[in-house]
């Protein structure tokens, strides 16, 4: 019995076709047009003096034909040879350096852009993303963007031009079936190529649908080493990621099946056009109306023609697989922003803030509702404390405050005003939080604690670091601040991972602050002393702390229950043991349970 559901490899990213793909593509590459502009001209330069070679070919060889006493040197036919021949390399080469910035600007603009809109989407979308298969979706889209702008622009377009100035020159040289001739043969070659390419297409969706299946379980499984580990499921990782692979092993068999089946009926297609040329060819030269010079010209344009032609097919098949790369990429821009500023939000700049929930309802989904008219104020400096057994509400209360999500109904308000009508990055300027699980990246711990405020200096990111009591450890260390704490800070302990991120809140030095379980990893000696520190950096903020443990927030100006979603009981500590109700028992069972773990370490 799995313990996952895999999603549908047939399903596709997107609904876009290939055409609205390029469509999507081209507001970047435009951005760069006297670029593409000036590269179009040396390409159709370059495949002028392409297409003229054979011409100075067949009078070189028609004057070297001549009986002997006829026969010269043709100058004049050699030097304008060797000038095309230079000139097309020339242009060719001049036309690649000149689009060198057109491609490579383009992926940047739209790998920032998908960037940059993937942070724009909601805290639903990324909780419910598969890390793995996105990043190997962007990365194969955005290499599929170079391959399309290249091969497009310089192999399709180019062809078709050079097709259509050699079939005006056999018109014009020779009779009607030279012309009629190459141009069957090349209505073959593509409609061909077309059809079956287009059948190919249905399994290169299903190998990337599979290659991005295999690869989010790879890293999702290595991403929790730790927990595979715990529950001895080695073999079992091993063999999901396996059968994945070996689906995808089967779709990749068939798609180079197909491949070459492709491949050779081309191969009969072009053949058969060459070989009724050349004898056609070889006719007239034998009745005399056509030179050996002409024989050479008809085999260069068909040598010329068919060569590109034939790596034609292989474009096409590349472009296509190309598009469906981008596909799933460009999919990740018609996600929709849950949570928008509107456009007439202004900017939150103040050093004093008051919150307000005001009859506020919220649920993650329709059919299960988490908060229930929740209303309540924390003034400005004050410091309020919610507490409640697991699943009461209490973390959700900090993700609304942050706009991660927006409130189903009623309001959240900073100093009067909806927090809806501010742009979410300079409300978010103002909030600092220390969560309860702390993730760290991948790098230094000077970095993640600076990571508060990136602009800050190296003396502000060691008085955070004291004032979370975090210093004298990371100095104890070989390599000080510069050690790094591993995947998702897995080289730390909780309470050191957990003093990382207060130093980081600390420097980040916001009016507003929130402490979701802050000192929930820590042990007890710990927990007091950084607890005191808490409490003095938080005197002139707008504190809110989410607490499991009651001992933590005694001192708090006022101490909200929560059960199931609803405010159940307000006051202080002494109020509210006054009351003896829920929090009352609450401080009982706890006290209990620390005096028994006291007794049991005496």
């Amino acid at each position: 019995m799995r313990i996952q559901s895999e999603q549908n490899p047939q399903k596709p990213a997107s609904k876009k076709v290939s055409f609205g793909v390029i469509l999507s593509l081209l507001p970047y590459v435009w951005q760069f047009k006297w670029r593409v502009g000036l590269a179009l001209l040396c390409l159709v330069l370059a495949k002028v003096a392409s297409v003229v070679l054979p011409i100075f070919l067949k009078d070189i060889v028609d004057q070297l034909s001549m009986p002997g006493n006829a026969l010269v040197l043709p100058v004049a036919a050699l030097l304008a040879y060797g000038f095309a021949r230079i000139s097309s390399s020339l242009f060719g080469e001049l036309r690649d350096a000149l689009f060198a910035k057109v491609t490579q600007g383009s992926i940047r603009k739209i790998a920032k852009r998908i960037f940059e809109h993937l942070f724009g989407l909601s805290m639903r979308f990324h909780l419910q993303r598969q890390t793995g298969g996105l990043s190997r979706d962007i990365e194969r889209g955005t290499k599929g963007i170079g391959f399309v702008l290249n091969f497009t622009l310089f192999n399709i377009l180019p062809t078709l031009l050079e097709l259509l100035m050699v079939m005006g020159i056999l018109l014009w040289r020779y009779d009607f079936w030279f012309a009629a001739v190459t141009m069957l043969t090349i209505i073959a070659y593509i409609l061909f190529t077309f059809t079956v390419t287009e059948k190919r297409m249905v399994m290169r969706r299903r190998m990337n649908s599979l290659d991005s299946m295999a690869n989010t379980q790879a890293i999702d499984a290595l991403i929790n080493y730790e927990t595979v580990k715990y529950f001895n499921n080695e073999a079992y990782e091993i063999n999901r990621y396996d059968e994945n692979l070996g689906k995808w092993v089967d779709s990749s068999v068939k798609n180079q099946v197909s491949l070459n089946f492709l491949n050779a009926g081309q191969g009969v297609i072009i053949t058969t056009g060459i070989t009724v040329l050349l004898w056609m060819a070889a006719d007239r030269v034998v009745q005399g109306s056509m030179t050996v010079g002409d024989v050479v010209l008809v085999s260069a344009y068909l040598t010329q023609l068919y060569a590109p032609l034939n790596f034609l097919g292989f474009i096409y098949r590349e472009i296509k697989n190309s598009l469906s790369d981008m596909e799933r990429m460009f999919g990740l821009m018609d996600e929709q922003q849950e949570v928008k500023d509107n456009k007439e939000a202004v900017v939150l700049n103040t050093r004093q803030a008051d919150i307000e929930f005001r009859d506020v309802c919220f649920s993650y989904e329709s059919e299960r509702q988490i908060l229930h008219h929740v209303s309540f104020k924390v003034g400005a400096g004050e410091t309020v404390a919610v507490v409640g057994t697991s699943g009461a509400g209490k973390s959700t209360l900090s993700r609304l405050l942050f706009r991660f999500y927006d409130v189903s109904s009623g309001s959240i308000l900073i100093n009067g005003r909806d927090i809806r009508s501010y742009t979410q990055l300079s409300l978010r300027q103002h909030i600092g939080i220390v969560p309860q699980d702390t993730v760290l990246f991948n790098n230094s711990i000077y970095y993640n604690i600076a990571y508060g405020r990136p602009s800050a200096t190296h003396e502000e990111v060691m008085e955070a670091a004291k004032s979370a009591s975090i210093h004298q450890f990371v100095t104890s260390l070989p390599e000080g601040y510069e050690s790094q704490v591993g995947e998702r800070g897995l080289k730390l302990s909780g309470g050191e991972k957990q003093r990382v991120a207060i130093a980081r809140t600390i420097l980040k030095d916001p009016p507003i602050l929130v402490l979701d379980e802050a000192t929930s990893a820590l042990d007890t000696r710990t927990e007091r002393k950084i607890q005191d520190e808490l409490f003095q950096i938080a005197k002139n903020r707008t504190t809110l702390i989410i607490a499991h443990r009651l001992s933590t927030i005694v001192d708090a100006d006022r101490i909200i229950v929560m059960d199931q979603g609803r405010i159940m009981e307000q006051g202080t500590h002494s109020e509210l043991l006054e009351k003896n109700a829920i929090y009352a028992r609450m401080w009982t069972m706890q006290f209990q349970a620390s005096k028994a773990l006291e007794a049991s370490e005496a």
